[in-house]
């Protein structure tokens, strides 16, 4: 699979150096960068609160408590 897969099926704009925002479970709205995919999942890497990006990705579910920034 690969992101082009998973904007055609899930319908979002997931792209390599995509922004989003992730909800944590403690309602916590957390920045990330769209590295790329494995099987159906984003792999993105979180931002730190000194404002730099996790050194590894993690992956994610493209609709589950995610939000797409747009791009320029």
């Amino acid at each position: 699979m690969s992101l082009a897969y998973i904007r055609h099926y899930y319908k979002v704009p997931a792209k390599r150096g995509g922004l989003i925002i992730y909800t944590a479970s403690d309602g916590e709205d957390i920045p990330g960068k769209i590295t790329g995919a494995k099987g159906t999942y984003l792999r993105a890497k979180l931002q730190r609160y000194d404002g730099t990006y996790n050194r590894k990705s993690s992956l994610f579910h493209p609709t589950w408590n995610l939000a797409y920034l747009p791009t320029a």
